[in-house]
């Protein structure tokens, strides 16, 4: 056996070892012994390989199996410009805490700074956004050698899933294969190629221990802010102290009584005014009204953050940072009712306002989609006014019909989503349906996302597309005022005019044009077959006058 497929038979072991079940596989030649053996242990049915011609889908398709998946996905590539491509996902999985592994293929270290074709620095490519970068994979036929292999993928594995630090993130292997790069007639090695027996992971990392709850009182007057990914626990708290939550669609916290649909609304009012102290789970991204309420310096800042040396402090506000809370008693339940009645009015407000808009709105859309989504569903949400729309749009579910709801809130980044979402909706183990909502440049700037070859894995995955032709969102900002109207539309607006239904032929996909609500609920309804797309034209001509009229009623 020749080294170089040794070393990529031990490094594919141990990382299913270590837990890994769902690999993502860019195509390429120095990296033909990682596909050797990926192929091998798919056709085993020890692990599922999905292979993408295109590193930043490969990336991000990584990034959606690893955020569902309760699992660290993998992700290989070959060398070069391969590996560069990565560094979108990369960054999202460092900022989001998504266990992602790269394992890249190299050339020998003496070839590097030669002049050697594609060959470059790529142990350092990924800076501080990884968790851990090894460049200590590289194959010789000296024992010893099957032993150090494998503790390195163990211990990136710990790093990646956060065993000892309790903050999971992405790790990079850098793996120098030397010729010959295809395996060869022989299965000797200078030694035993076995890892630890019955399977276990070369190195058993024990989790750091839990601390106990930290006591809030029940005085003062408290919300309780859950950004993206806080989880149950944020819901808990409001729950047990009777304190309003304030939810991010992406938080995992956006059900029960406490969860207001429209709190951005209500953040400009008197009740805002009232606040005293804010507790403060996930990473919150959504909105500039619940950024001032945390940069206010009359108002208490406690941040729950479970682990991590960075914690969400954007206002330089933080009093405290806790790792997990428990309220001492109830608080004056007309606290919680005043903003509960005040979140009935502006609903009711907000549905007045759009029931009177001619044809279908981006609202409109965000909340049929809501509707659409059944419990224990996915959905992926894209950034900008997807998000956005979605978390003035959807009412709280009940407690017991939680929807998995996820967004690449990370970086807030547009790039990949398509990819993301194909792979939360592969790795989902509940079969419900899973629905993809997106902003039309969102799309397109992933489009490659739906080339997906003819023996890969596909799920059943609905993408909604609200086609407004542009960059809407920029239209409520600052730059979107009509004084700078001469210069809006080719700089920020970035009108397209780009026929998905072609693009849709062209990868194979089928597509269906829905302008009215009784279709898209319908389409939503019925059960999915394969990956499909629905496009949805709305206007954003109005969009900044519409926003404005909702936030004055």
């Amino acid at each position: 056996m020749n080294p170089s497929t040794a070393l990529a038979r031990v490094l594919v072991d141990e990382l299913v070892r270590g837990g890994v079940r769902e690999v993502v596989l860019a195509p390429g030649s120095r990296s033909a012994p990682l596909a050797f053996a990926l192929h091998s242990a798919d056709r085993d049915g020890r692990l599922r390989l999905h292979v993408r011609i295109d590193e930043r889908t490969a990336g991000f398709l990584a990034l959606g199996l690893a955020k569902t998946g309760g699992a660290p996905a993998a992700v290989v590539t070959t060398s070069g410009t391969a590996v560069g491509n990565l560094m979108p996902a990369v960054m999202e999985a460092s900022h989001a805490g998504v266990p992602l592994v790269v394992v890249s293929a190299d050339r020998p270290a003496e070839l590097r700074a030669t002049g050697a074709n594609q060959t470059t620095d790529q142990v350092h490519l990924f800076g501080g956004f990884v968790r851990l970068s090894s460049d200590a994979l590289r194959p010789t036929r000296e024992p010893g050698q099957v032993r150090s292999w494998r503790r390195v993928t163990a211990q990136a594995l710990a790093a990646a899933t956060g065993a000892r630090t309790g903050h999971p993130g992405p790790v990079h292997l850098n793996v120098q294969l030397v010729d010959p790069l295809v395996p060869d007639d022989g299965d000797d090695w200078v030694e035993p190629l076995d890892g630890r027996p019955d399977g276990r992971a070369w190195t058993a990392v024990e989790p750091p221990s839990r601390a106990e709850p930290t006591i809030l009182a029940a005085g003062p007057r408290t919300v309780v802010v859950a950004g993206d990914d806080a989880g149950p626990p944020a819901r808990l708290l409001a729950e047990s102290a009777g304190w309003p939550l304030l939810a991010e669609p992406t938080s995992g916290a956006r059900t029960g009584g406490n969860a207001l649909r429209c709190y951005r609304l209500l953040l400009d009012g008197d009740l805002a005014a009232q606040v005293e102290r804010v507790v403060v789970y996930g990473h919150p991204t959504l909105s500039r009204p619940v950024a001032r309420l945390l940069a206010r310096a009359d108002v208490e800042v406690v941040v729950v953050a479970r682990s991590g040396a960075v914690w969400p402090d954007a206002g330089h506000a933080a009093s405290r940072v806790i790792r997990s809370a428990r309220a001492a008693a109830a608080a004056d339940p007309g606290w919680l009712a005043g903003w509960q009645a005040a979140d009935r009015a502006a609903s009711k407000a907000v549905d007045a306002v759009l029931a009177s808009e001619p044809g279908l709105t981006p609202y409109d859309v965000a909340a049929l989609v809501s509707a659409g989504l059944p419990a224990a569903g996915l959905l992926v949400v894209g950034s900008s006014n997807p998000i956005r729309d979605l978390d003035l749009m959807a009412a709280p579910y009940p407690v017991g019909e939680r929807r998995k709801v996820i967004a690449n809130r990370g970086l807030s980044g547009i790039d990949g989503t398509v990819s993301t979402a194909i792979g939360a909706a592969l790795a989902r183990r509940d079969s419900a349906r899973a629905i993809a909502y997106l902003g039309d440049l969102t799309f397109l700037h992933d489009v490659g996302g739906l080339v997906v070859g003819p023996d890969e894995p596909r799920p059943d995955l609905t993408i909604v597309v609200a086609n407004d032709g542009g960059g809407s969102i920029f239209g409520l900002l600052e730059q979107g005022a009509p004084e700078h109207a001469a210069v809006f539309e080719r700089v920020f607006g970035t009108p397209h005019q780009v026929d998905l239904a072609g693009l849709c032929t062209a990868t194979g996909t089928p597509y269906q044009l829905i302008d009215d609500p009784e279709t898209l609920l319908a389409s939503l309804a019925r059960p999915a077959e394969g990956i499909e797309v629905l496009e949805v034209p709305v206007d954003r001509t109005g969009r900044r006058d519409l926003d404005a009229r909702l936030r004055a009623d």
